[in-house]
C-alpha cells in the first residue's frame, strides 16, 4: 500500500466509522444534510455525497466514495436475477471519470457505501459494498452488499486483505447479505412512508419521537394482503406496536380503539392506566390524505381476529 491509498483507506475506515455511529443514533435510514456535511478528519471535512450518484471526495485522489439511487434519477438501477444490484454508468461513455473510478474500486476490490433513496432526501446507508461486474454493453456494473467484518478486520498496512477472494464461499455470502438489503429497502420504504403519512407521530398516543416510532402492519406482511403500503399501516410507538401486535388492544373500521375486556378490568401502576387502559374508545389520529388512510377492510378482518381472542 502507498502513501496515497493509506491516506484514502483510513479515511475509508474513518467514514465506515462515522456512518455506523450515525446509525446507532437515527436508525439505518439517514437524511441528506448530515451525509452531505459529513465530518471532518485531521482537518478535512469529508463528504459522503453530492449531486452526482458517484461520488468521491476531494481527498481522494481516484477511486470512488460512495453511489447512491435516487427516487426519480436518470438512471435505472434494479436488481438482477441473483438479487445483485446493478448500477448504471455515468453518462454513455465507459471512459468517464466516474465510471473508471468505479471500475479501478472492481479491479482493487476497495469497498463503497451505497445509499438508496427511500424517501425525499432520506437515504438507506449499506456498507461496505464492492463493485463485482463492469458490462460496458450495457453501461452497468454488478455490485454486491458484504460483511462489514471483512473489512474492520484488515489493518491498514495489509491491503490484500481488503480484497475479496473470488470463492463460491464468498460469493454465496455476498448474494444473501444483499438479498436482505434488499429486504431491508422494501421495509424502511414502508416504515418511511407510513410516517411521513401520520406526521411523524403515534397514532395512538400522538408520540413524536421517531426514534420510538414503528410502522405497524395492520394485517401481517406473511398474509394474503399483508402488502407493505401506506394504507396497511399505522404509526405506532414501540409500546403500542406491541400491545397491538399481541391483540391486547383492536381498531374497528371506524377508527376507534378497544382495549381488551380483562386488560380494562387488571390493576398494574400508571403506565397500564395510562398507557392502554386510556386508549379504550378513543379515535386514532389518521393521515390528512384520504387515500393513505387504513383500508377499513383490512381495519374490520384484523379487529375481528381481536374480538375472537378477546
Amino acid at each position: 500500500m502507498n502513501v496515497n491509498q493509506r491516506r484514502e483507506h483510513e479515511i475509508r475506515m474513518a467514514t465506515f466509522e462515522w456512518l455506523a455511529d450515525q446509525v446507532d443514533i437515527y436508525g439505518d435510514v439517514l437524511p441528506r444534510p448530515l451525509l452531505t456535511l459529513g465530518f471532518e478528519i485531521r482537518g478535512q471535512r469529508i463528504s459522503l455525497m453530492s449531486q452526482q450518484g458517484i461520488f468521491k471526495p476531494r481527498a481522494f485522489k481516484e477511486i470512488r466514495l460512495s453511489i447512491t439511487t435516487t427516487l426519480k434519477g436518470p438512471y435505472d438501477d434494479s436488481f438482477d436475477s441473483d438479487g445483485l444490484l446493478l448500477y448504471r454508468y455515468r453518462g454513455t461513455d465507459p471512459n468517464h471519470r466516474d465510471n473508471t473510478g468505479l471500475r479501478s474500486a472492481m479491479q482493487q476490490q476497495v469497498p463503497l457505501i451505497y445509499f438508496h433513496a427511500i424517501v425525499k432526501g432520506k437515504y438507506l446507508a449499506v456498507w461496505p459494498v464492492y463493485i463485482v461486474w463492469d458490462d460496458p454493453s450495457s453501461l452497468t456494473f454488478t455490485v454486491a452488499v458484504d460483511d462489514v467484518k471483512f473489512v474492520s478486520e484488515s489493518t491498514q498496512t495489509d491491503w490484500d486483505n481488503l480484497r475479496v477472494a473470488d470463492s463460491s464461499k464468498d460469493e454465496s455470502r455476498r448474494v444473501y447479505i444483499t438479498a436482505a438489503v434488499r429486504q431491508r429497502l422494501h421495509q424502511r420504504s414502508f416504515r418511511e412512508k407510513v410516517l411521513r403519512a401520520y406526521r411523524d407521530q403515534c397514532a395512538f398516543c400522538q408520540l413524536k419521537h421517531l426514534e420510538l416510532l414503528d410502522a405497524a402492519h395492520i394485517v401481517p406482511d406473511s398474509e394474503p394482503g399483508g402488502d407493505p403500503i401506506v394504507t396497511n399501516g399505522s404509526a405506532l410507538c414501540k409500546l403500542h406496536h406491541a400491545a397491538f401486535d399481541k391483540y391486547f388492544l383492536g381498531v374497528r373500521p371506524d377508527y376507534m380503539i378497544k382495549v381488551r375486556h380483562d386488560v380494562l378490568g387488571e390493576k398494574d401502576g400508571p403506565m397500564l392506566l395510562h398507557g392502554l387502559q386510556g386508549l379504550h374508545r378513543r379515535r386514532i389520529v389518521i393521515p390528512a390524505r384520504k387515500v393513505q388512510r387504513p383500508d377499513p377492510e383490512l381495519l374490520r378482518r384484523r379487529y375481528e381476529r381481536f374480538l375472537s381472542i378477546g
